[in-house]
């Protein structure tokens, strides 16, 4: 697989900069003539509404906000999260909720290497810390769209960004929980470069086995 970082930690992308690189690499791969693509990219500040974004999740100040295709709702991007977006062909058939599981496992291991216990919720998108008391709280959001058997959009994965950047929306569009970050669950904060590294490390594992046991299923219902 291959991994084109964009200049994490030295250099912040627009996010139409970002989603213009996506849509060439996605007819890239789905047409075969590329290899399974990782971008990973440190956003400016943006916020970007997935398909199922309510207006009450907007800002109500007006702030900008733009419409993307990818599922979900709304959510932010910026400075000191990483955001990571693996175009990868998906085994037939096609199971995308398998996809964001895998995902969601990468992003679990990868907090589990800074000592955070990280899990699913029921019923909830992305990656969650549940504290023994008050809110649940979001350290990674995720939100794809497969096209031609092909993914594109992924995670914002909260590493040491400022969170009061996510006070102007319903993130998500889930109000009764909260957003986290590895440098508040821990009072440190590791380089993006460093988190980067260890999502991919923990991604290769995920993916094998969603194209595995999808082959594997595949052959049982022939």
């Amino acid at each position: 697989m291959d991994v084109i970082d964009t200049g994490i930690g030295t250099r912040l992308i627009p996010y139409d900069e970002a989603l213009a690189l996506q849509r060439s690499l996605h007819a890239e791969v789905a047409a075969g003539t590329r290899p399974d693509t990782v971008v990973l990219v440190e956003h400016e500040s943006v916020y970007t509404a997935g398909k199922r974004t309510a207006a009450w999740d907007r800002p109500a100040d007006g702030t900008p906000v733009v419409d993307v295709d990818r599922g979900g709702r709304i959510t932010w991007h910026g400075p000191g999260q990483l955001v990571a977006y693996p175009i990868v062909r998906l085994a037939e058939p096609v199971d995308v909720v398998a996809y964001v599981r895998a995902l969601e496992e990468a992003v679990i291991g990868v907090c589990a290497r800074y000592g955070i216990t990280a899990e699913r919720i029921e019923g909830r998108s992305g990656v969650w810390v549940r504290p023994e008391t008050g809110q649940d709280r979001k350290v990674c959001a995720i939100g794809v769209r497969v096209a031609r058997g092909v993914t594109m959009h992924g995670i914002g994965f909260n590493v040491a960004p400022d969170l009061t950047a996510f006070d102007r929306i319903v993130p998500c569009g889930i109000a009764d929980a909260g957003v986290t970050s590895i440098a508040h669950e821990t009072g440190e904060a590791p380089t993006l470069r460093e988190v980067a590294d260890a999502f991919i490390d923990c991604l290769d594992g995920p993916l094998e086995r969603l194209r595995w046991e999808t082959t594997t299923t595949a052959k049982e219902s022939a």
